[in-house]
């Protein structure tokens, strides 16, 4: 996921909390996003004026100036950048002032790093006007081709008919190619932070694409064991 002109999606993160900034911008960066953290509202109105970014995490109760406050200057700045909402206070109430201001999601500590990138990238998908996707919308990997737009996959030229979740689930493998992925990382991003089932979902569902992506052919998803799942080009 880049910006319209190809470059890096920008990420303004805003806590006072360095050890949990640290832990962001780490797991934002692989993403390949460019990071820029404030540690105060001031700061981050400073920031935001400046770095224009894309998407902003934002915490709500910060040392000057409320995080509510902050994203009402930033929409007065004529800024209408995504928001997400970091916090501690987890109430009903406290969710509905912080939509209510304005922001446009709503997460609470303690939180996964995987529930809130999967927050950031729908964000920042539905923000057509700042943000798209690559302007080629095919994922390759080996023979697999699997198309965002369209939702066509096929490999070595035939097509494959996959069900909602199981293209959901390729395209996660897809563009983590070569790297393993936990089953918590797969429910974290496929089936969503919500997700009240077991992992055995994921076990399931493997073995599903399984039976279309490989039958029949050279294996492309594999199985680490103790580890997760991993897809690969066939040798």
């Amino acid at each position: 996921m880049t910006r319209a002109d190809g470059s890096p999606v920008r990420v303004l993160v805003v806590d006072d909390e360095k050890s949990l900034t640290d832990l962001l911008q780490m797991a934002l960066r692989y993403e390949g996003w460019s990071i820029r953290t404030a540690e105060n509202g001031q700061q981050a109105l400073a920031v935001a004026r400046e770095f224009r970014p894309d998407v902003i995490v934002l915490d709500v109760m910060l040392p000057d100036i409320d995080g509510l406050k902050v994203l009402g200057r930033i929409r007065a700045d004529g800024q209408d950048v995504p928001v997400l909402f970091l916090t501690a206070k987890d109430s009903l109430d406290d969710r509905i002032a912080g939509l209510t201001a304005g922001g446009d999601d709503y997460v609470t500590k303690p939180f996964s790093l995987e529930e809130v990138v999967a927050r950031l990238r729908g964000l920042i998908r539905r923000s057509t006007l700042t943000v798209s996707d690559a302007a080629n919308p095919e994922l390759v990997v080996g023979d697999l081709v699997l198309n965002e737009d369209s939702h066509e996959v096929s490999r070595g030229g035939a097509p494959i008919e996959l069900t909602a979740t199981e293209f959901e689930l390729l395209r996660y493998l897809m563009r983590n190619p070569r790297r393993v992925l936990s089953k918590m990382q797969i429910l974290d991003r496929v089936w969503s932070y919500d997700f009240g089932g077991r992992s055995s979902v994921v076990e399931i569902y493997i073995s599903y694409l399984r039976r279309k992506i490989d039958a029949g052919r050279e294996p492309m998803i594999h199985t680490v064991r103790g580890a997760g799942y991993m897809l690969k080009a066939a040798s």
